[in-house]
């Protein structure tokens, strides 16, 4: 009997297991599509934007500036 019980509950936990493998995989599909479409729609704003969208303000200095007094 103990034979039998162990049986079904492996038969159970290899479907559970197939349950959820499956789920996981639409999650994953579904992240992938909706990634792709994020990408989209960024590369389209960017465009639309001439690439300014999303940069902020950006300063590089180029070393120390010092204002120059002219001598007479």
């Amino acid at each position: 009997m103990g034979a039998v019980l162990s049986c079904i509950k492996s038969v159970f936990r290899a479907i559970g297991n197939a349950i959820t493998a499956v789920v996981n995989g639409i999650g994953g599909i579904l992240k992938a599509i909706i990634n792709g479409v994020t990408s989209v729609i960024t590369i389209i704003v960017s465009c639309l934007t001439c690439g300014r969208s999303g940069r902020g303000r950006t300063h590089k200095s180029r070393g120390m500036h010092t204002k120059r007094t002219r001598v007479v």
